[in-house]
């Protein structure tokens, strides 16, 4: 009686890579195998089990049906952070890993201790990052969302980050409502909704996707953006810096409220593909 062949991680890979990308075939066998980096390498010639096969052949079904890869896989990579991540949230993007760093510069120029807030965490990308990144010692992050639901996946993905957690608080409420009255923070950082409602440049699927309360923000998508710039010098430090993700067609329109609004050294930086998207700017509180 001939055996059966029994299928190995490296077949269930090259078999995905025929109707998928091969990096994102790799991922998507990961996930099903829960197998990673190294591991995976090293399980190539493994058999593999029919609920493996199972995962995977429900995961490529979903990835070709137009899911997200990210909602697919339920996680993402943010800097040095592994995020869980699923409808609630949105997707963190590579634009914000660059705001994220700002912030973290900006913090970590700090000392003894610094004071930071994440408003609008979403999956906690950009506070978790702020939380791993800065010294251990004298750091606290808030993680702020108005959205319960993204608050649980924020709580779920603080579990992963071990003992820069002890330095992360969370607070639920919109945008400066979440935080504790009276407190000032050396850096406050967001990335709010920004984009403008019926806006054509949002790339096919994202809203079809992705949480319509963390992208759209009124007519021109600055609404949220007006808030934190006119609420943050009543939580900043003397000296502390807001730290704005932006659209790539909203820079001169948002240096003129930060300028408006007295802030102090603001400006507009690229990305890397060369368009605006983070703003930043000094409390216009003097010393």
């Amino acid at each position: 009686m001939i055996e059966p062949v029994v299928p190995t991680v490296r077949d269930l890979w090259a078999a995905t890579a025929q109707v998928v990308p091969r990096h994102e075939a790799r991922w998507l066998v990961e996930v099903a195998c829960a197998l990673d980096g190294a591991e995976f390498d090293a399980a190539l010639d493994e058999p593999v089990t029919e609920r493996m096969v199972a995962h995977l052949d429900a995961m490529a079904a979903r990835y070709r049906a137009g899911e997200p890869l990210a909602y697919v896989l339920g996680r993402w990579s943010f800097r040095h952070v592994e995020l869980a991540v699923d409808r609630r949230v949105l997707i963190p993007r590579p634009e914000t890993e660059l705001v994220a760093g700002v912030a973290i510069e900006l913090a970590a120029a700090v000392s003894p201790a610094r004071r930071v807030a994440d408003l609008g965490t979403g999956s906690g990308a950009i506070g978790l990052a702020l939380a791993t990144e800065l010294p251990l010692d004298g750091t606290t992050v808030w993680i702020t969302d108005a959205s319960a639901e993204a608050l649980d996946v924020a709580r779920a993905n603080l579990a992963g980050i071990g003992r820069a957690a002890r330095n992360v608080r969370v607070g639920q409420g919109e945008w400066f409502a979440a935080l504790p009255a009276g407190d000032r923070f050396d850096v406050l950082v967001s990335n709010p909704p920004y984009v403008a409602e019926g806006s054509p440049d949002l790339a096919a699927g994202v809203a079809e996707w992705e949480p319509a309360s963390a992208l759209f923000s009124g007519v021109d998508g600055l609404d949220d953006i007006r808030r934190l710039v006119a609420g943050a010098p009543e939580w900043l430090a003397a000296d502390g810096w807001l730290v704005l993700e932006i659209g790539h067609d909203q820079g001169p329109a948002v240096l003129d409220l930060l300028s408006r609004a007295g802030y102090r050294d603001a400006e507009i930086r690229q990305d890397l593909s060369g368009h605006n998207r983070i703003a930043l700017a000094r409390n216009p509180e003097t010393l």
